[in-house]
């Protein structure tokens, strides 16, 4: 999986939604989703990032994305629902849903922890993702196969001090995905975890501000354990965690 070559248009005709697309890993999977053949739908909050994505997807002349401006520590339950209403009446349906915005909070000791940090966390990392995910589920079963990406830490397999909220929310992330997993079991719908490891991002700089940057795996050079999975190549693959590295 780590040295799958995606085929050109393998994903054409696909419906992709990827959250946190205005920057760091799910900007150039928008892009490479986009290349493929597939009409990507932008979640952000911020959106001077997500047009500067979308204009360049415009440069590609392969399908047109679409922007969601989506502040996931704020969204009410209601925002989700009527979210899914619109991809839903625009696209048909949704062939790929990558969860890839998480927040990283602040890093310490346990019993330091402010409860605002751990609400703030659970909540982008957690139940924004526990909401979108269920009210798409009508959409995805639409298709005629659908991925869901969850994003995962080696913190969210094994506990790692002064990690806090972020590794205890990427537990969450992993048992939501397994859950999901069995359920939807013998279906079309297919849930996994990536594993995106040490790689070029601004949070990964926040969270290691003293490390050589230009050491680490840029975001393209982790892309292909997620296009693999977004392809009709891991037909069948579900609940599993993968290390993009």
């Amino acid at each position: 999986m780590k040295e799958f070559t995606a085929q050109p248009d393998c994903l054409t005709g696909k419906t992709i939604l990827i959250t946190g697309a205005g920057a760091g890993i799910g900007k150039n999977l928008a892009l490479q989703c986009a290349d493929l053949g597939a009409k990507v739908i932008l979640l952000g909050k911020t959106v001077k990032k997500l047009e500067a994505v979308y204009d360049q997807i415009e440069l590609l002349n392969k399908q047109q994305a679409a922007i969601l401006p989506v502040d996931l520590k704020g969204a009410s339950e209601e925002h989700y629902i009527d979210l899914a209403d619109t991809i839903k009446r625009e696209y048909g349906q949704l062939d790929g849903l990558v969860h890839n915005a998480s927040q990283l909070g602040t890093l310490g000791p346990f019993a330091q922890i402010e409860k605002s940090t751990w609400d703030e966390v659970m909540q982008t990392n957690l139940t924004a993702q526990f909401l979108l995910t269920k009210s798409l589920l009508p959409v995805l079963q639409l298709a005629p196969q659908a991925s869901v990406i969850f994003t995962t830490s080696s913190v969210g397999h094994k506990g790692r001090a002064y990690w806090g909220a972020y590794s205890i929310s990427k537990f969450a992330t992993e048992g939501m995905m397994q859950v999901l997993a069995d359920e939807y079991e013998h279906s079309q719908l297919r849930f996994n975890a990536i594993n995106p490891g040490a790689t070029r991002t601004a949070m990964r700089a926040s969270a290691y501000p003293a490390e050589d940057s230009s050491l680490l795996k840029t975001t393209e050079e982790i892309m292909p354990s997620y296009l693999y999975l977004l392809s009709d190549e891991s037909i069948g693959i579900t609940g599993q965690r993968l290390n993009a590295q």
